[in-house]
């Protein structure tokens, strides 16, 4: 397995904000993005370049998915979310521009690097063969998430800009990965939200039948009760409003004790707004 210093020292000297350039990315061009208009206190983003950033990142994982969400990780050191395709994925990075924290990550499999470690975590979770004309230009994204202090639209949407701008730069135009709600969500229990957002989701933001996947092991969304009320979770929102569309009914996930479902955006489907915010056209 590939060690990710050795993915991650492919950076240029000098250039903080690079993105690993080991498997043929252009790298961001500024030593992070001041977006002190979009929150309290301003924040910085930027790619990992060493392991040690790297592990910063997998341990704010391991605060959010274990600590706070009771997620059964199993991890070669502690307090760390760790699995196999970390090493093989870019990783990005949002700090608390005053401490110097990291209070939001995503990691990022592009399709070269998909191709290296034999596929992506959905892969994992989904059989996704009628993906295959889209792996050319296709990356995965996983493991995202915010500090609890941090949770506000700033945070996300400073992930989100340095993703479009990844996307642009690398001449990429399609995401994937599985968007996780939890078993008990809003108060309600036993997959019975995951089942009514789900519900919900398949009338109106479902994508082609072309692009359709099969759970490995799916919840089992017909012996639930699919009609609660019940809104899906921020960031699944936040994805609809951008333009994402939902590949399939979702998988469970006993380790993370969540339902996944698998979604789909792609640079042209970018709702207007959202397009000239991230993209400037």
């Amino acid at each position: 397995m590939t060690d990710v210093s050795n993915l991650m020292l492919n950076a240029p000297p000098g250039a903080p904000n690079a993105a690993p350039t080991g498997n043929g990315l252009v790298p961001a061009s500024r030593n992070g993005i001041s977006l002190q208009a979009l929150q309290k206190s301003p924040v910085e983003v930027s790619w990992a370049r060493h392991q040690d950033e790297v592990r910063q990142a997998q341990r704010l994982r391991f605060q959010v998915f274990a600590t706070e969400m009771g997620a059964r990780l199993t991890t070669p050191i502690a307090g760390h979310d760790i699995d196999l395709f970390d090493d093989y994925c870019e990783h990005l990075l949002v700090r608390d521009a005053l401490t110097r924290q990291v209070i939001g990550t995503y990691r990022v499999l592009t399709p070269a690097q998909a191709r290296r470690v034999g596929g992506t975590y959905s892969d994992t979770e989904f059989d996704l063969t009628r993906l295959r004309t889209l792996r050319p230009r296709m990356v995965e994204l996983g493991r995202s998430c915010v500090h609890a202090d941090h949770r506000h639209g700033g945070v996300i949407m400073a992930l989100w800009s340095a993703l479009a701008d990844f996307m642009v730069r690398n001449e990429l135009d399609t995401m994937i990965g599985c968007a996780s709600i939890p078993m008990v969500h809003n108060g309600i229990p036993s997959g019975d939200a995951a089942a009514s957002i789900w519900h919900q989701v398949r009338k109106t933001h479902l994508a082609p039948i072309d692009f359709h996947v099969l759970p490995r092991l799916p919840l089992p969304v017909d012996l639930l009760d699919g009609h609660a009320v019940v809104e899906p979770p921020a960031l699944i929102k936040g994805y609809l409003r951008l333009g994402a569309r939902v590949l399939g009914a979702p998988a469970w996930d006993p380790d993370f004790n969540t339902a996944d479902l698998p979604m789909l955006m792609r640079l042209a489907d970018l709702h207007p707004r959202y397009r000239r915010h991230f993209l400037g056209r």
